[in-house]
């Protein structure tokens, strides 16, 4: 399995979020990779807060797993899901360490996998089971610990 690089960027995370994915996010600390750079979330932007820290782990997972790679090497169709979540007080602090299971594929494989399912689809010759059993196989699967700690939300 690829080896994906930790987001070492000194920008804020909340500027580094914005100048991605235009999207203004209320937060402060680091990237959630341990309790001590957990992620700090000051507001929700009304959204369930299990649906803003989704939102922020798929774009902590795409900039891992595609904007920061050359070409040749990203990924594609990242979707983390939560696999479990916890809540762990660290001197009376409580933070939400949640673990998500990121699937992706290869973007110029993914790519393969949609050009032959919209020239196949409802071809005589096209087999359905076997070209989600071939999508299935080509994709990665890892787990990742997220750490979020909720200012008052």
């Amino acid at each position: 399995m690829p080896t994906f690089q930790a987001i070492t960027s000194s920008d804020p995370t909340k500027e580094i979020i914005k100048s991605a994915f235009d999207f203004e996010a209320d937060l402060s600390g680091g990237w959630g990779y341990t309790s001590k750079d957990a992620t700090i979330i000051h507001s929700t932007n009304n959204m369930p807060a299990e649906q803003f820290e989704h939102t922020l782990a798929t774009m902590r997972a795409y900039i891992e797993m595609n904007m920061t790679l050359s070409k040749e090497a990203r990924y594609g169709s990242v979707n983390p899901s939560e696999s479990s979540r916890e809540t762990v007080m660290i001197d009376a602090v409580s933070y939400e360490k949640v673990t998500y299971t990121v699937t992706a594929m290869k973007e110029d494989i993914y790519a393969d996998f949609i050009n032959a399912y919209k020239k196949g689809y409802g071809t005589p010759d096209f087999d359905m089971s076997n070209h989600f059993k071939q999508r299935k196989e080509a994709t990665l699967s890892r787990e990742v610990e997220h750490w979020f700690l909720r200012d008052n939300v």
